[in-house]
């Protein structure tokens, strides 16, 4: 008998084979925002590994919403056919193809990590925010969107979600976690407008709510949409689990079809008690408490780990992210020590 963990998780019209899917991780080794040949052995190597979906990297939906310039984008329709052959290759490898929808707000405009943190000295540009107020001392100073540009955001991921459906993907993911222009508007320490999109929480929810809906709206009725959430700040007057609440309930209204909880990402430092399965907590009270499916990440590094998330209750899916950088083939592994049964691509049968 299969573990939970290879139970197959349907969700609208789409079934995914088992409960482990592939978060999304920038690799920031894109240009101009296409996907090259890294992409799809990055992307279609966790397919191959036996992942029920493959979520490709926050993927900008401007220009100037890259975290840095080296982020994917669908912003053009050189995007759109460059993943063409990635998300075929993710589906004919028994996996679903996804793509995380994102505007990097004020943390815009950055050095890709290895290269070191803050704003790009050159050839970066002027990033926006719900308030000009910079990530931190050494990030770029953002500018304040208008009430015009507001409404430009909820076209730009609709326009981007329009892209990723002719680039093939079945599921597109709102970034709305960790920091970034949704979670900026949220966040009353990266918030400080004073029209209807600041203040008060039902301000604060209006955009992310808007693009949640617009995207919804658009996207086919037989396929979901999830969104990403950071549940906490971990600061003293930011975004809380309360708050959050709040908004997987409009989300839920909205037809939002799963909840992947993420946390923190607003302030420089925050104080995280980082732990094996820390950010759990967070799926199973959202699943308890809304009634939305959840994906439980952070953390999780072990078979025994997933399983026992699922079989309490906690979450609908494990979204993995480091533990799929180190191995790609950890649903194979898994299977074996859950004495469950998964497929094996052909040409690896002699090694099973």
């Amino acid at each position: 008998m299969s573990a939970k963990l290879f139970s197959p998780l349907t969700l609208r019209e789409l079934t995914f084979k088992n409960r482990i899917f592939v978060a999304p991780m920038c690799q920031y080794s894109a240009v101009d925002g296409v996907p090259n040949h890294w992409h799809l052995v990055h992307l279609g190597s966790r397919a191959v590994g036996g992942a029920a979906i493959v979520i490709a990297e926050a993927t900008a939906i401007t220009d100037i919403g890259r975290i840095s310039p080296a982020d994917l984008g669908i912003w053009n329709d050189e995007q759109v056919e460059a993943f063409k052959p990635i998300t075929k290759f993710i589906r004919e490898h028994g996996a679903v193809a996804g793509v995380q929808l994102a505007h990097a707000g004020r943390k815009a405009s950055t050095k890709i990590p290895w290269q070191g943190s803050g704003k790009v000295e050159a050839g970066g540009w002027t990033p926006v925010a719900p308030s000009s107020v910079p990530f931190s001392a050494t990030y770029p100073i953002p500018r304040a969107l208008s009430g015009q540009e507001v409404d430009d955001v909820v076209t730009d991921f609709v326009e981007a979600a329009r892209r990723a459906l002719a680039a093939g993907f079945e599921v597109v993911e709102i970034h709305m976690a960790h920091g970034y222009l949704l979670h900026q508007f949220l966040s009353p320490l990266s918030n400080q407008r004073t029209d209807a999109y600041g203040g008060s929480l039902e301000n604060r929810m209006r955009l992310p709510l808007r693009v949640a809906q617009a995207v919804r709206d658009f996207w086919p009725a037989n396929l979901p949409v999830f969104v990403r959430i950071s549940a906490t700040d971990w600061a003293e007057g930011g975004w809380d689990l309360n708050q959050t609440l709040e908004l997987a309930k409009g989300l839920k209204s909205a037809g939002i079809d799963l909840i992947d909880c993420s946390s923190g990402g607003t302030v420089e430092r925050p104080s995280i008690p980082l732990g094996p399965g820390y950010q759990v907590p967070f799926a199973a009270r959202i699943r308890r408490d809304i009634g939305i499916p959840t994906s439980a990440v952070g953390l999780i590094t072990t078979a025994t780990q997933c399983e026992t998330i699922l079989q309490n209750e906690e979450a609908d899916a494990i979204s993995l992210a480091r533990e799929l950088l180190r191995d790609p083939y950890f649903p194979m592994h898994a299977a074996k020590e859950l004495k469950s049964d998964t497929a094996w691509p052909s040409q690896y049968l002699r090694a099973k």
